[in-house]
């Protein structure tokens, strides 16, 4: 009798889905915790009030969109100033040349050996791109002053500059080591996860310089209740978007009685949106890439006009909306034919005997695929396109007060779509272990009633 019951209790299990879950989203809460923590870890050698004089002098470029996406840690330059950038331009190019070199193509089908390696390759290159940008960014910060004639750097030199670039490196090295474990111990992305939580903290500081701004009679009332509007507007229009489906009938061939063929109708969704908001991570991230040389050579005889660049690809500038907007297109087409495949597609609809009506199996089905994607992707970038330039536009005719943009935005709604749909898997899943485990118990005691 009780190993009866102990085999009863190995079915029905410890309630082990629930908890898990719990500790999946303790874990990423802490995580979290952790990384806003380590934003007030300032880097040794900078003074921080000099460096929050020289961030609101030149406040309203590129510097306010990277101190957005590090949460404020370039603002009190800490030690992870550099966020996770170095890490998602890595992974472009690995995804690029993942294309172009027969090397690394070949790495891609050995399959989880493959995936290993090419992610260990981009953990490497970021490593030397964090160098690489902590290096240059220390450099040209040695020579900076605040407004009131304070050095940013009061001992500049060989051991500030090796210190604050060992200390930059190893937190961009950290923060790419807590986004794989979040993504392997919790729920959701954890590279998304950390660039949501650090533009989510602007967001009541924002709100706050609004309602300062129309208190102290800089902003009208009317033009303040607008704007909210419009960013609550937008936020309906990108879960709309998000939530946006093409889809394609299918027929598939079914056996009956007595081999005759009964036809059943499906659907192949294609979301609008396939790439989701990697194409504006990604393009943020190189729009960033020519301030970093700026400051690196720009100060050289013959590398001026490297300066006047990186200011021309400042927010709100046309160059700046030309290229970035450039760079979201291209990279909606570029990662929507890496996460969907159309030949493979049309291989298994062929192998699970399934038709689109009047399209023949095979090469056609697989045109007709390419065709309909093309033409979704092409709605897909152009609303990405307008929603991350449209405060851009709007900043051309009215002063916005805060920070948090389009993109901002963009990241934030589509990043919590997709943590909120990943936890609901987690459910249905638990609920779907639970009926199999009730059925095997069922079918456990009925055999036990049999053997009596």
């Amino acid at each position: 009798m009780s190993s009866r019951q102990e085999q009863v209790e190995k079915l029905l299990g410890n309630k082990k889905g629930l908890s898990e879950l719990k500790s999946r989203i303790l874990f990423v809460v802490g995580a979290l915790i952790i990384y806003r923590m380590g934003t007030f870890l300032p880097v040794p050698g900078v003074n921080p009030a000099a460096m929050a004089a020289l961030l609101d002098q030149n406040s309203g470029g590129l510097i306010d969109m990277f101190n957005m996406f590090s949460g404020g840690a370039l603002g009190r330059y800490s030690i992870f100033a550099l966020g996770v950038m170095p890490y998602i331009t890595a992974s472009i190019i690995m995804q690029i040349l993942g294309h172009t070199v027969p090397a690394l193509r070949e790495m891609k089908k050995e399959g989880e050996t493959g995936r290993r390696k090419i992610t260990q390759y981009t953990r490497y290159f970021t490593i030397i791109l964090a160098a690489v940008q902590s290096f240059s960014i220390t450099s040209a910060l040695q020579t900076f002053d605040s407004a009131g004639g304070i050095a940013v750097v009061p001992q500049p030199g060989f051991g500030f500059l090796f210190t604050a670039t060992v200390s930059l490196t190893g937190g961009t090295m950290f923060l790419m080591w807590l986004g794989e474990q979040i993504t392997e111990r919790g729920i959701g992305n954890g590279i998304s996860l950390i660039i949501f939580a650090g533009i989510v903290v602007g967001l009541p500081g924002a709100v706050y310089s609004v309602f300062q701004s129309v208190s102290e009679g800089q902003m009208n009332a009317l033009l303040a209740v607008l704007l909210m509007v419009i960013a609550l507007g937008l936020t309906a229009f990108i879960v709309f978007v998000e939530r946006g489906q093409r889809r394609i009938t299918m027929q598939f061939a079914r056996r009956g009685g007595r081999q005759a063929t009964q036809a059943q109708t499906s659907y192949l969704p294609l979301k609008v949106n396939m790439a989701g908001v990697i194409p504006v991570i990604f393009a943020s991230s190189l729009v960033l890439f020519p301030s970093t040389i700026a400051n690196f050579v720009g100060q050289n005889e013959g590398f001026g006009w490297l300066t006047d660049l990186s200011q021309q690809l400042s927010p709100g500038n046309t160059l700046y909306m030309i290229f970035f907007g450039s760079l979201i297109v291209f990279f909606a087409y570029f990662y929507t034919a890496l996460t969907f495949n159309s030949d493979e597609t049309a291989d298994n609809l062929k192998k699970q005997s399934a038709v689109i009506p009047g399209i023949r199996p095979g090469k056609q089905t697989s045109a007709y695929l390419d065709g309909v994607l093309n033409r979704v992707t092409f709605w897909g970038s152009m609303y990405l396109l307008g929603v991350s330039l449209l405060p851009d536009i709007i900043g051309q005719f009215v002063t916005i007060p805060f920070v948090l943009g389009g993109t901002g935005l963009l990241i934030v709604v589509v990043v919590a779509m997709d943590f909120m749909a990943q936890l609901q898997n987690h459910l249905v899943s638990q609920q779907y272990d639970s009926v199999l485990k009730k059925s095997n118990i069922k079918n456990y005691q009925r055999s036990s009633k049999i053997r009596r």
